[in-house]
């Protein structure tokens, strides 16, 4: 009986049996993490790491079909088997962002969490078979007290450094128990008055201004609001349908009478430049991963496409193939901020503090707090009940001794 291991690509090793195996030398190799068959060639494939090979090579020696001369003379025929610290840490990332993606996590999720794991990998380069919690608490002391990180985005590279060790290392959580978890500060959130919604919104424009409005009379974030399809928005039930919001969740917000006739205006010119995209060969929007494979033909159909698209077709230089996305989330958050500055209000604040107004000027007309936090898709009413502190009520409503006089 012979094993063949070989080199079968920068990142797997090829292992195969002559005739004649044991069950034992099978076992062998289905013990290896990460290994699996490969039906088409008849092999298996296991990742290439010194420390896996080092893994199989023991496997076979403890089945007593190998003597410890035939494996020492494996691993002096093939010292190059193995691989760079980069390719190591190539191959760990593409493990990550598969293990990410059958748990599907959203698209920005993964960047980000492929970016801190990364950069983890990188600044452990020389010790990748040591890395522990001790490791990723100088990574994140690193972050706070060199780049200045906030709380929140520390606590995003620790999420995915667990992330990573919990799946890839497959190390117990348990033995993880002692990482830092920086404390996340309570800031109260920035919010318009009345006045100035409309004075920010009558300074924007055209598409930007119709987005603007959405923003704020249905509490959208904004990367929620620019996703919208055709489909989404149904003036029948006077609702708009969110799809995979934060968290991958849908749900369903309140469609804003007052904006009806402006949007249905708005719908029929992204239909004459569909109708101008179909004529000149293109007219395809990106499908969802799940409906790419079941509607084939679903690309080109005025219902896919997004509610907000960019003003010009981009262009693959390779295939040469025209196609558009949605409006830049940038083209947007540029344009509030001009008109925040152009409505002389001294504030800090962004897109995303349409959402904030939103759920504050709810709370003042008497809604309740669980009926904000479905419509705002909040996972924890906890996370809503912060609009509280900004209502009109508590130590502004105290009158100061000074004003007594």
């Amino acid at each position: 009986m012979i094993v063949y291991i070989k080199p079968y690509n920068n990142y797997q090793i090829s292992v195969s049996i002559s005739k004649g195996f044991s069950n034992p030398v099978l076992n062998a190799i289905r013990n290896i993490p990460g290994r699996w068959w490969n039906k088409e060639e008849k092999i298996w494939l296991i990742p290439n790491r010194n420390k896996i090979l080092n893994l199989l090579l023991k496997n076979l020696y403890e089945t007593e079909e190998f003597n410890a001369e035939e494996i020492k003379e494996y691993k002096n025929d093939y010292p190059n088997i193995q691989e760079s610290n980069e390719q190591k840490i190539n191959y760990q990332i593409k493990k990550m962002n598969e293990a990410l993606k059958v748990r599907h996590y959203s698209e920005h999720t993964i960047i980000r969490y492929l970016k801190w794991t990364k950069d983890f990998l990188n600044l452990n380069i020389e010790n990748l078979n040591n890395l522990n919690e001790i490791k990723i608490n100088e990574y994140l002391k690193k972050l706070a007290l060199e780049k200045h990180v906030s709380a929140s985005t520390q606590n995003q590279a620790l999420a995915a450094l667990l992330f990573y060790f919990r799946f890839i290392q497959n190390t117990p959580v348990t033995e993880l128990g002692s990482v830092v978890h920086a404390k996340k500060k309570t800031r109260i959130p920035v919010v318009f008055s009345r006045d100035e919604v409309i004075r920010v919104i009558e300074n924007l424009n055209g598409t930007k201004k119709l987005i603007a409005k959405i923003l704020y009379g249905t509490g959208m974030r904004l990367n929620e609001a620019l996703s919208l399809r055709i489909l989404d928005v149904d003036f029948d039930q006077n609702e708009i349908i969110v799809r995979h919001g934060k968290g991958d969740k849908d749900r369903h917000v309140m469609l804003p009478q007052k904006i009806i006739p402006e949007l249905k205006i708005h719908i029929d010119n992204v239909r004459k430049i569909h109708e101008k995209d179909l004529k000149d060969g293109w007219g395809k929007a990106s499908l969802p991963e799940a409906l790419k494979g079941k509607y084939q033909s679903g690309s080109k159909e005025f219902k896919w496409q997004w509610l907000f698209p960019q003003k010009n077709r981009w262009k693959n230089q390779t295939t040469k193939e025209e196609g558009r996305w949605h409006i830049d989330e940038s083209l947007m958050q540029r344009a509030v901020k001009q008109a925040i500055i152009e409505a002389g209000i001294n504030k800090n604040a962004s897109c995303h503090t349409f959402r904030h107004t939103f759920a504050t000027h709810l709370l003042e007309n008497g809604y309740d707090i669980r009926t904000i936090q479905e419509l705002l898709g909040h996972s924890d009413v906890s996370t809503t009940m912060i609009y509280t502190h900004v209502l009109n009520k508590g130590v502004c409503g105290v009158i100061s001794p000074l004003d007594r006089f």
